[in-house]
């Protein structure tokens, strides 16, 4: 998530210091780049998966940097009770047909606004972190969503039928078949497994839930009355629609995180003031739909468990500060700390969760290293393993080279529920499939490869008479190519096992290669190695392989013939100048006395 400084800034009323992002990376999420922004300096920080709950927001990052410096925050302008979302509205009717798929609905009615442009912070606040500027009333909404986490979206109310003086909104899966024009312009095809909201009174969808809304009822400037809602949804669906429809949005990045509903009250609050203030308005009322409110939950961990996981001798005094610095409420009983999370802190549901919090705000650098205690008893092998290991070692030893192929396959005795794509629909019942499409590749590239004949082996599962099966399989020129099961041999050897060793590693290059051969007639005595080191001094960098292929004696003259292949690793050789390069060579080689045959 992309972090203004100056915006960070407004969550405190002492200057930030020059060390936030080093802070930030060594006690909570690492910063994996800094930019700039008109003056601005902009943070990109990599929030952990466990933290995505709350920590996608200006308010999550503002705890941890408050926490993690013992900075004050300015207070909540909402404080910490809970929101009561009211007057209530008649003019609003939202029905919700799975609560388990939308455990809460805010909403508010709020008329007389004036679409236009944002006001100079607001534009520069959402640009600052590459957000486009559309309006006041779209860019308030997307401001609470970066600031305190909660994603909204806003109805033109106009555009939803009235009946009887009342709009309604129902939350209801898609129909088959059912498709909706997105803000984007873009026609999505829905299936009956994703979340959606319709026009109560006419059944059409109007927004796909938590990812994008539909442009029939977008605002425009003529609009003058809106619907603000601030749902919270399944993570699990809004992830898997937002997979199908490869469509990937800031608000299903929040809701896939799973966030608490508490938040929606907080979200549609903030937004509903920013509106009127912006866009002046009044709000008709609320409705708010929220059948099984979170409950409260505590985590009780004791001091002395945190310093044994720790290897740390800290005092209850360290943990009473770290636990404050998080505003974390706790109280002390029967020798535990006992937490009762803020709700919008899903991810502490252990002792092991407010260990690593004590230990982050205290520094992992406090933290004394301790070696791993003896293991107990001799690790057992596993017999598979060491089956595969000392396969591939023989084979090694006899030549080939290890390959790993693809365990799809065109055809197959299982198919696979979740393809990848629909080329290979099947998991493999053979390796000599695979083995045979690498042979044909490594073929053509053995002058390259410097091999004068091409062995291959694979070891790996293959699926079929109903079982899955280790399987070792060979393939070398020639056509032979087979495959057995992988023997299960005695362990006892285990130790004896030969050790191979690479000492070093060369990239390839993507381009293609050229192969030329030189012959020469040198005089007795000539060794390979001088030819080779005239020839690789006049050829340069693009000669990556030489090698001697041939030699035989005619009376006092030996012949000797090389294979040298020319590669560049910045474009494609042409034949014009690989033989410029040879001859450079032959005139190189007709200075030392020898000929070319």
């Amino acid at each position: 998530m992309k972090i203004s400084r100056n915006w960070l800034q407004t969550y405190f009323e002492k200057p930030l210091p020059e060390g936030l992002s080093e802070a930030l990376t060594f006690h909570a999420f690492e910063v994996e780049s800094i930019g700039r922004h008109e003056g601005d300096i902009v943070l990109d920080v990599k929030v952990t998966p466990n933290r995505g709950r709350d920590c996608l927001s200006y308010r999550g990052i503002a705890k941890e940097v408050s926490a993690i410096l013992n900075l004050p925050l300015v207070p909540h302008p909402y404080g910490i009770t809970d929101i009561k979302l009211e007057p209530k509205t008649e003019a609003l009717e939202v029905t919700i047909e799975n609560p388990q798929l939308c455990p809460r609905f805010s909403a508010a009615y709020i008329t007389g606004v004036k679409v236009g442009a944002s006001p100079d912070w607001l534009r520069t606040a959402l640009e600052s972190i590459g957000q486009k500027s559309i309006n006041n009333i779209v860019d308030a909404t997307n401001y609470v969503m970066f600031n305190i986490g909660q994603p909204l979206h806003a109805f033109d109310a106009a555009k939803l039928t009235e009946n009887k003086g009342v709009r309604a909104l129902d939350v209801r899966l898609a129909k088959k078949g059912e498709k909706m024009l997105g803000l984007d312009d873009k026609e999505y095809a829905l299936t009956p497994t994703m979340l959606t909201i319709a026009d109560g009174n006419t059944g059409e969808t109007v927004s796909i839930a938590g990812i994008k809304g539909g442009k029939p009822t977008g605002i425009d400037e003529a609009t003058t009355a809106i619907i603000l809602e601030a749902a919270n949804w399944d993570g699990v669906a809004i992830r898997k629609a937002s997979q199908t429809l490869n469509l990937r949005t800031d608000a299903s990045d929040r809701f896939q995180q799973v966030i608490s509903p508490e938040l929606t009250a907080y979200g549609l609050r903030a937004a509903t003031d920013l509106i009127v203030k912006l866009a002046s308005g009044a709000v008709a009322g609320f409705v708010d739909e929220y059948p099984k409110p979170q409950e409260k939950w505590t985590v009780s961990v004791s001091l002395q468990k945190i310093n044994a996981v720790l290897g740390t001798k800290l005092a209850e005094s360290d943990v009473v500060d770290a636990f404050k610095r998080l505003d974390l409420p706790f109280e002390i009983g029967g020798g535990d700390f006992v937490i009762t999370p803020p709700f919008e802190r899903l991810d502490l549901v252990i002792p092991e969760d407010l260990i690593e919090e004590v230990a982050r705000i205290v520094g992992y650098d406090k933290i004394p290293t301790t070696e791993l205690s003896p293991f107990p008893k001799k690790p057992e092998i596993n017999k598979n393993f060491y089956a595969a290991e000392q396969m591939r070692e023989k084979l090694i030893s006899e030549g080939y080279s290890e390959v790993f192929t693809s365990v799809f396959a065109d055809k197959g005795e299982r198919v696979i529920a979740n393809k990848v794509d629909g080329v290979r629909p099947y998991l493999r019942a053979n390796l000599t499939d695979g083995l045979k499409d690498a042979l044909e590749r490594n073929t053509r590239n053995k002058d390259l490869l410097q091999l004068y004949k091409v062995k291959l082996f694979e070891v790996g599962a293959v699926w079929k008479d109903n079982k899955e099966m280790m399987m070792v399989g060979t393939a070398e020129e020639g056509g032979i190519i087979s495959e057995e099961p992988l023997g299960v041999v005695a362990a006892s050897a285990y130790d004896d096992l030969p050790i191979s060793k690479t000492e070093r590693y060369k990239t390839f290059s993507k381009y293609p290669f050229i192969v030329r051969d030189i012959a020469l007639w040198c005089s007795q005595g000539t060794g390979p190695v001088e030819v080779l080191n005239v020839i690789r001094a006049q050829a340069g960098e693009l000669l990556v392989r030489s090698e001697l292929f041939d030699t035989f004696e005619k009376g006092e003259k030996l012949s000797l013939a090389f294979r040298l292949v020319f590669q560049s690793f910045e474009k494609t050789l042409t034949d014009a100048e690989a033989n410029l390069i040879m001859e450079k060579v032959n005139a190189a080689v007709a200075e030392k006395g020898w000929q070319v045959r």
